[in-house]
């Protein structure tokens, strides 16, 4: 007996998602995730991936065991032990390509991240550099923002994928594939068993944390490609108006002392 069906509708509800929102996270519409719901309808082999991704569990765990029964769904895999797909593209020669994911396809990532189709449809090129080894998978993202200058805003992050969870190199920067949040890419510390803490280069943006509950996919970043040369009197000014600032302002803070 498979309890697919009904473990849909309890765990959408045990996370607070509307019907609305889980079709949303599995590029599904509303209408599909009531016919799930109601046994009308079964998902596809690669809708129920993305549900076993989403829920943390296990593709034996969703569909044979009746998670309204009181048992509690198991921790997050940190180490990638349980089913974690990763699709890539090989070229003629059996080499793997490099995906490339532009700014316009990271929405559409987020949901099609496990879909074979979806990344042998997005860019893909060779780049045969000794830093980069045969034996692990590369992928390119392109960031936006300011929040991790001095890589300026439509960067292209040359990225090495991450299975185990538990070899995130603290303080690193890594693109992080997340539930809630999509696509970010911030320097991560481990903040408990569960959680991480996020932080920008760009000292104005805050720290913040993300629970591990929330992580689709993790990669390192290795090296970053630019088409934004820095402009060398650019720099020189923008230099001397910072040091002017902070000179003004300490300035302001010793006669403040004084009084």
């Amino acid at each position: 007996m498979s309890y697919l069906n009904q473990n849909i509708k309890y765990l959408r509800k045990q996370r607070g998602y509307t019907q609305s929102d889980l079709a949303e996270r599995l590029g599904v519409t509303r209408s599909i995730i009531g016919a799930y719901e109601e046994q009308r309808a079964e998902p596809k082999i690669d809708t129920i991936q993305k549900l076993a991704y989403l829920f943390d569990l296990t593709l034996d765990q969703l569909i044979n065991h009746e998670m309204s029964t009181g048992v509690e769904a198991p921790q997050v895999d940190i180490k990638g032990k349980t089913l974690r797909i990763l699709p890539i593209v090989i070229d003629q020669e059996d080499q793997e390509q490099i995906s490339v994911v532009p700014v316009s396809a990271r929405a559409g990532y987020t949901h099609g991240y496990s879909d074979p189709d979806y990344i042998r449809d997005l860019p893909k090129f060779n780049l045969p550099l000794p830093e980069l080894y045969q034996d692990k998978s590369y992928r390119l993202f392109q960031i936006e923002g300011d929040s991790m200058l001095p890589i300026p805003d439509g960067s292209y992050v040359i990225c090495e994928y991450v299975e185990n969870w538990q070899d995130i190199k603290e303080g690193e920067s890594h693109i992080l594939i997340t539930q809630s949040q999509g696509l970010v890419y911030k320097r991560v510390w481990q903040d408990g068993d569960n959680t991480l803490l996020l932080k920008s280069d760009n000292v104005l943006y805050e720290p913040y944390t993300l629970a591990t509950a929330e992580l689709i996919e993790v990669w390192r970043s290795l090296a970053y490609i630019s088409f934004s040369l820095p402009d060398q009197e650019d720099k020189k000014a923008s230099d001397i108006e910072q040091l002017t600032e902070i000179v003004l302002q300490l300035k302001s803070d010793v006669e403040a002392m004084k009084k």
